[in-house]
């Protein structure tokens, strides 16, 4: 099948230049101007004045953990304690026969110093579990604690922590490793609700013209279970459209002796056409709201320089063999000292492997050059680079100067040619890459809420950190489909056509109105995979 696109303008390489693309066999076959293109024998998509680009890759997700909470009790799409609570006891009360109730979303902004408390979810006359947005701490009731035997007595795992009232009683909020103490004991998705699960989220991805991605984590964590049978069946039953590369996850609990599991579960998807498991996920710290993101010097007010999850003279070492295997690593780093120890692993690697570190929150300003000297992409996630209200009230004040200026330096890392990608880390955050776009441009919360109730500050946070719209967008495109090794996310002649048609062209927009622009279109090899009704 022949289709021509035209009636508006193409986002290329070189920029927004082109106006038509002529499509044949699922394949780009010219771009250039609509006069030349132009043909009897061509099924024509017209962009109404919109623009075409490239099918977004986010770099950076967890697909079936947010389609299981989508189908269990989904808190991401209202804010505050009143909202939450309702939703919780609607959801109980449509749900009698469930022994659990489970799901998350909750923000930690929306508590008094962050964190709620078992007290609130005693109502339930069940074990609850609810995993906070971030997905680095869990909301249990005291039906959960005793379920799981958790007493003031218990201790805190080395890659954890139990919040505690002042008599040392759990409060009912698991930080990090903790969240395993009661995860593990909720009911386990059968196979078919993962297939369902990453069925529903690939839809939903596809509805955001996101025709790829990289699963940030493909193995157990926080209560989940691997999700790579679920990948595997599905790409070989060929049902995944997306072109998808799992990061296979590092038990930070073991060392090298891992490495012939890591080689077994990568081999037992080679050959499929829709996934890879060709990159190792090291989760290297936590987050600064929780004081588990690693910091350089001590937070303020409360001590404290978060946790290495992974021992930095070891990590050097397990970098250096996963390395040599030929795996990608990418890595998750917040704090300034995360990022330095990441860094240092990375001397010596080889290049042509593509690290890259994801979030990259704080950057002591001398490891800014370090990315381009290594040849390490810096994955952004850019819907965070703003003055949100965990930002202000449970970020800043404990960061203190100068290390809160040196948050997410877009900017910085673009100017010393360091490779960027982009992602979400959805659920933790809206998966729309077009709202990514609008912060990364602004510095803003896009003009509509994310999350109904959610406040929108428009003070723009770390001005000089801006990046213009063409770099964004091409981190979206080209910079994670390079992390993927995807054939796809750039549009040019013998290059798949995964394609996005948006409804109007934010290029020519004023920056502020960037959040408003909408898929209306999302084709992959030439085939349409969503029409906005």
């Amino acid at each position: 099948m022949n289709i021509l696109f035209r009636g508006g303008r193409v986002f290329t390489p070189e920029g927004v230049l082109a106006e038509a693309v002529l499509v044949r066999d699922g394949v780009i076959a010219a771009v250039g101007a609509e006069g030349d293109l132009a043909g009897p024998a061509h099924e024509t998509v017209d962009l109404d004045g919109g623009l075409l680009t490239p099918g977004f890759t986010d770099a950076h997700l967890h697909p079936v953990q947010a389609g299981l909470e989508r189908a269990k009790c989904d808190l991401s799409e209202v804010f505050g304690v009143a909202a939450y609570l309702e939703k919780i006891a609607d959801y109980a009360a449509r749900n009698p026969g469930k022994e659990w109730i489970d799901g998350g979303g909750w923000d930690m902004s929306a508590f008094p110093g962050g964190l709620p408390h078992r007290d609130l979810l005693d109502f339930l006359d069940r074990p609850a579990y609810l995993i906070q947005r971030d997905h680095h701490a869990a909301w249990v009731n005291t039906r959960a604690l005793e379920r799981a035997g958790i007493t003031a007595a218990t201790p805190d795992p080395a890659d954890g922590r139990i919040e505690r009232d002042a008599d040392g009683t759990p409060t009912g909020v698991l930080h990090e490793g903790a969240m395993d103490l009661v995860g593990l004991l909720t009911p386990r998705p059968t196979a078919q609700d993962l297939q369902d699960a990453l069925a529903d989220a690939q839809r939903h991805l596809f509805s955001l013209g996101i025709t790829g991605w990289q699963d940030a984590i493909v193995g157990s964590y926080a209560g989940s279970d691997d999700q790579l049978p679920t990948y595997v069946a599905a790409a070989r039953s060929g049902w995944l459209r997306a072109r998808v590369v799992g990061a296979l996850w590092w038990d930070r609990t073991r060392g090298l002796d891992q490495l012939g599991d890591l080689l077994e579960r990568r081999a037992s998807a080679e050959g499929l056409d829709r996934f890879r498991a060709t990159s190792v996920k090291i989760m290297q710290d936590g987050i600064t709201e929780n004081f588990t993101a690693a910091t350089l010097e001590p937070y303020c007010l409360c001590g404290g320089t978060g946790l290495s999850y992974v021992d930095p003279a070891k990590l050097k070492e397990y970098v250096a063999e996963l390395d040599r295997h030929g795996f990608q690593v990418h890595f998750h780093a917040i704090g300034e000292r995360a990022v330095r120890e990441v860094l240092d692993s990375l001397e010596g690697t080889d290049p042509a492997n593509r690290h890259h570190i994801a979030h990259l929150q704080i950057i002591e300003p001398s490891d800014v050059p370090r990315f381009a000297a290594l040849g390490v992409t810096a994955n952004l996630q850019p819907l965070w680079a703003t003055h949100h209200a965990q930002m202000d009230e449970l970020t800043l004040p404990y960061l203190g100067e100068p290390r809160s200026s040196w948050q997410y330096p877009f900017a910085d890392l673009l100017a010393h040619g360091t490779r960027c990608c982009a992602g979400s880390d959805w659920p933790v955050s809206s998966a729309d890459p077009l709202q990514g776009m609008h912060v990364a441009v602004n510095r803003t919360e896009p003009g509509s809420s994310v999350h109904a109730g959610y406040p929108t500050a428009q003070t723009p946070f770390l001005p000089g950190q801006r990046i213009d719209l063409a770099a964004v967008m091409t981190a979206y495109t080209a910079g994670s489909a390079w992390i993927n090794r995807s054939p796809a996310g750039v549009i040019e002649r013998g290059r798949p056509a995964d394609l996005v048609v948006l409804d109007r062209d934010p290029f020519e927009l004023p920056p502020g109105e960037i959040w408003t622009t909408r898929v209306r279109m999302t084709f992959v090899d030439g085939e349409p995979v969503y029409e906005r009704p």
